[in-house]
């Protein structure tokens, strides 16, 4: 049996057995997973964690499973990357780049949730799994429901990118495209869970599905040589990822795996659709929904869900928030491809287009380690970028065609250089 004692509500302390939902019925406030830390502490250690097969279930101590993980034996233990050339670029000594763009099966970290969803899915007997999605829930669902053999029904807005919807669609979902927003999705598929009595991961199992966004800290601790960063930059859409990354650390600390003192945590969002940012610059309670308007459509929720949760960890943790254009966000997305050769959806681009802003600011320090988290595959969301990249030069299979293109290019190149050096002065 698992450590799992109960759910409790987040606004009013309410305590519930475990069940498939998500919301208090004395002052409707989100439910999150219990947990027996002292057994949890006796039972789990660092040489234990690191004898394990490498994916997210090598935490499982920590995760909401009664029995053994059924989901996802090939999620998670994704790669930190230590970004040496962008830490020269932005000015600081230690960078890393913490890379689900390569997670398993769907590129994005969306397969650590859902690996964890829908195990618990198995668990309560449900047959059919569903969600509200952006795009990489959609394709994670999709596939991990079709290994486990079950029926799937996505939602999604209407305007997605192909990529994405090919991408859920190869799975044999049955798809359904809604006119409108993220937001309107949600809506929808909310009414639909309570009539169809269907498992929606990010709804009625959103307790259990937002617990495998831990796994994202917990490997960036043991990565780190069971250390914990100085900094860390987080996306924010609805909000799931980034308080679940504070719950990992501070678990961590909790149950003995590691010590030191808590990261100063900072959310990115795209600044056509920064709601929680605007609450953190006006120094408000309350986020004002706002109605999406930006190229990082993954992260494009104007009505975040766990937003508060987010302002509470930001704010407690010492750290900030930053937005970033759509033109800020293709030119970081092209910076990273070109210094550590990763290519991130808009989502990671904003989150590094944030850390540039927050390093120039002087709110991160540039002696500490600082994590930047890549959740999406750029593969997914080409229109993005597209438009920016230097089309193919086009000649004929002759070598002087080429040789003449060369010497055009290194000549265009010097000119660039000498006009460079004169501009430094």
């Amino acid at each position: 049996m698992g450590n799992v004692t109960g759910l409790r509500c987040l606004g009013c302390g309410a305590d519930y057995q475990q069940a498939p939902i998500y919301v208090c019925d004395e002052c409707f406030g989100p439910l999150e997973v219990r947990y027996d830390y002292d057994a949890i502490a006796s039972a789990v250690s660092r040489e234990l964690i690191e004898s394990r097969p490498r994916n997210l279930w090598r935490y499982r101590e920590l995760l909401p499973i009664d029995g053994e993980p059924t989901i996802g034996p090939y999620s998670g233990c994704t790669p930190l990357v230590k970004a040496d050339r962008l830490a020269r670029e932005l000015g600081v000594d230690e960078l890393y780049i913490k890379d689900d763009s390569v997670n398993h099966p769907t590129f994005s970290y969306k397969d650590r949730v859902v690996s964890v969803a829908i195990s618990k899915a198995i668990e309560f007997g449900f047959t059919t799994v569903s969600c509200a999605s952006t795009g990489n829930l959609a394709n994670s669902v999709s596939a991990h429901a079709a290994r486990a053999g079950l029926d799937c029904y996505i939602f999604i807005p209407d305007n997605l990118e192909q990529g994405k919807v090919v991408g859920s669609s190869i799975y044999g979902p049955r798809t359904v495209a809604v006119r409108g927003n993220y937001d309107d999705v949600n809506r929808l598929c909310s009414e639909i869970a309570d009539k169809y009595g269907w498992a929606f991961v990010n709804i009625n199992l959103r307790p259990y599905y937002t617990e495998g966004a831990k796994t994202y800290g917990y490997e960036v601790v043991e990565q780190l040589g069971w250390r914990l960063p100085g900094h860390i930059v987080v996306p924010t859409a609805g909000g799931t990822i980034l308080p679940k990354i504070a719950k990992s650390f501070d678990e961590m600390r909790t149950t003995g795996l590691v010590e030191g003192d808590t990261p100063k945590i900072y959310t990115a969002q795209a600044a056509g659709c920064a709601p929680v940012v605007r609450a953190l610059h006006e120094e408000s309670k309350t986020i004002v929904p706002v109605k999406p308007d930006t190229i990082a459509k993954s992260i494009a929720i104007g009505d975040p869900a766990d937003g508060y949760d987010v302002l509470d960890v930001v704010r407690s943790s010492g750290g900030w928030g930053e937005s970033a254009t759509d033109e800020e966000i293709v030119d970081a997305i092209q910076q990273l491809a070109r210094c550590e050769g990763i290519f991130t959806e808009p989502a990671g681009g904003v989150t590094l287009a944030a850390t540039r802003k927050l390093i120039e600011q002087g709110r991160i320090a540039g002696d500490e380690p600082i994590v930047v988290s890549i959740t999406g595959n750029g593969y997914k969301t080409l229109e993005a970028v597209t438009g920016a990249l230097e089309e193919p030069r086009v000649i004929d299979a002759r070598l002087r065609d080429f040789d003449n293109l060369f010497e055009g290019l290194h000549s265009n190149r010097d000119q660039e250089m000498v006009g460079a050096k004169a501009a430094a002065g």
